[in-house]
């Protein structure tokens, strides 16, 4: 079976599943207190910072360090599920299907789904940031360019921490605990960007990023220099191990 119709089998089984409200839910909790708390975006403590950009580097912020982990790690656990029910994976590894391909489609779809993610979180950064400035009277509307470059390059350092909880979920059998072991793992990623040893631990990129991007809307305040070495390729070693390992695991649950 060729790679893309995998794919687009992939892609229909998750049209009946509850994975893109999961995506979407808590982008939208994200930017109500955006909204509801715009005024504070004015009171800086002297920081040399607009309120524009305060107001977005303080919407993304919790979406960087702990829903966009989050989400990711149900939904990997979610896609998993999906082939539980009615023994779905031992049907689909009955077929002539490459599990190595079955395992890059299931996580091509969870790259998706984010991208996915990463297109709603744009639009509803963009209509909190209008709702805010008809209430206070003050534009919060950051240029488009700026805005989608921007959250592009968060998602896209996220793609290392996705394979990482693909991996886990690949895995760790039980459900409960490879989205113990995902939550488990966001926490202290707020710690480890002020480590030198940082550049090893994925879950803590997007939010590093973020605050690359603090540091050149306020001066003084933060870095605004990217470390790209060691990061870059420590990052893509990380996630072609995880998806190795991943391909593997796949691989004995057809021999089984």
């Amino acid at each position: 079976m060729k790679f893309l119709s995998l794919l687009f089998i992939e892609l229909k089984k998750i049209r009946r599943s509850k994975i893109l409200l999961i995506l979407i839910i808590p982008v939208i909790i994200m930017w109500i207190p955006s909204i509801v708390n715009a005024s504070m975006n004015f009171d800086v403590h002297d920081i040399p910072i607009t309120p524009e950009n305060n107001f977005f580097i303080q919407g993304f912020m919790g979406m960087t360090w702990f829903m966009i982990p989050a989400t990711l790690v149900i939904a990997t656990v979610l896609l998993t599920q999906t082939e539980q029910s009615q023994n779905g994976i031992l049907k689909m590894l009955s077929l002539p299907v490459s599990t190595i391909r079955l395992c890059l489609a299931k996580f091509i779809v969870l790259v998706l789904l984010t991208i996915l993610q990463m297109l709603f979180c744009i639009i509803t950064y963009y209509a909190s940031a209008i709702i805010a400035s008809q209430l206070q009277d003050y534009n919060f509307v950051l240029n488009p360019l700026f805005v989608c470059t921007n959250v592009l390059t968060l998602y896209l350092a996220a793609i290392p921490m996705a394979a990482v909880f693909w991996m886990l979920s690949v895995l760790v059998k039980t459900p409960i605990f490879s989205v113990g072991l995902g939550l488990a793992s966001i926490v202290p990623s707020v710690l480890i960007i002020n480590t030198k040893l940082w550049f090893a631990y994925p879950m803590s990129y997007p939010f590093y990023l973020l605050m690359i991007q603090y540091g050149k809307a306020a001066t003084g305040i933060y870095s605004s220099q990217i470390d790209w070495f060691p990061w870059f390729p420590v990052s893509i070693l990380i996630t072609i191990l995880a998806l190795i390992l991943s391909c593997i695991r796949f691989g004995t649950l057809k021999k089984r």
